[in-house]
C-alpha cells in the first residue's frame, strides 16, 4: 500500500475572499494557525487565475514557519504555480487519479465524500485524506442535496474505514463550537469549517476554542471502528 503523506485534519479552516467580511484572507490564515487551526484551504470560485494565485501565495508567506500546510481547492494548477502543499477535490472536479498524476506523490490529495458510492470509492493508493458531508446546513456554500446528519457521517465514515483504515476523515458543513464534539463522537478525526472562524470577531480565539474541544472530544471518543463492528451492505 502507498504511503499516505501525513495530515492533521484536527482543525481545517477554509477561506476566500467571500468569506473574510473585509478582512485579509492571509491575516485570517495567520491567525487560524496561531489559534490551533492545523490545515488552511484557499476556496475561491469567483477570481481569476492571476489573482488565485496571488491568493494562494499570498497565503503561504502567512503561514510560513507555522507548520500549517496550504491545500487549493479544485484548481490544480493554482497549486502548482503558488507551491501550494496539496489540492482539495470536490464532488465535482477532476479525478482523484489524474490530479495525483499531475502534482506528484508528495503534495497532500484530499477528496469530498457524500454518498456511501463515493465512500466505498476512496482509494487509500491516491488520496490522503477525505472530508465527509455535508453535515449540517450550512451558509458557506450551496448545497442542493439535503445534509446527511450524524448517522450519516458516521456511516460513510465507516464504509471509508472498511477500505482505508489509516485514512484520515474530517466532517464539513455547517459545524461550530456548538456541534464539533457530536461529529468527533461520531467518528472524524477533526472538523473542517469556514464562518466559526472567519466570521468570528477574534479569529484566534475562535480557533483555539475550537481546538481544544476536537481535542477534548477525542479523547473521550470510544476507540475506532471497534465501536461500530457492523457496516450495512
Amino acid at each position: 500500500m502507498r504511503r499516505l503523506n501525513p495530515v492533521d485534519l484536527s482543525l481545517y479552516f477554509i477561506l476566500g475572499p467571500a468569506h473574510c467580511a473585509g478582512r485579509e484572507p492571509a491575516w485570517l490564515a495567520a491567525e487560524a494557525a496561531a489559534g490551533g487551526a492545523s490545515l488552511v484551504q484557499l476556496r475561491d470560485k469567483s477570481s481569476g487565475t492571476a489573482a488565485m494565485i496571488e491568493e494562494a501565495r499570498a497565503l503561504k508567506r502567512a503561514l510560513a514557519g507555522t507548520g500549517v500546510p496550504l491545500i487549493v481547492n479544485d484548481r490544480v494548477d493554482v497549486a502548482l504555480a503558488a507551491a501550494a502543499d496539496g489540492v482539495h477535490l470536490g464532488r465535482e472536479d477532476m479525478a482523484a487519479a489524474d490530479a495525483r498524476r499531475l502534482i506528484g506523490p508528495d503534495r497532500l490529495l484530499g477528496v469530498t465524500v457524500k454518498t456511501r458510492a463515493e465512500a466505498q470509492a476512496v482509494d487509500p493508493e491516491i488520496v490522503d485524506y477525505a472530508s465527509v458531508g455535508g453535515v449540517f446546513e450550512t451558509r458557506s456554500k450551496r448545497n442542493p442535496e439535503p445534509p446527511i446528519g450524524l448517522d450519516g457521517l458516521a456511516d460513510r465514515i465507516a464504509l471509508i474505514r472498511a477500505r482505508a483504515p489509516g485514512l484520515p476523515i474530517s466532517a464539513i458543513a455547517g459545524i461550530d463550537a456548538a456541534n464539533a464534539g457530536s461529529v468527533i463522537a461520531a467518528g472524524a478525526d477533526g472538523i473542517a469549517l469556514v464562518g466559526a472562524i472567519a466570521g468570528a470577531d477574534d479569529p484566534r480565539a475562535a480557533a483555539r476554542r475550537l481546538a481544544a474541544l476536537v481535542a477534548d472530544a477525542t479523547r473521550r471518543r470510544a476507540p475506532f471502528p471497534e465501536q461500530r463492528k457492523e457496516i450495512k451492505a
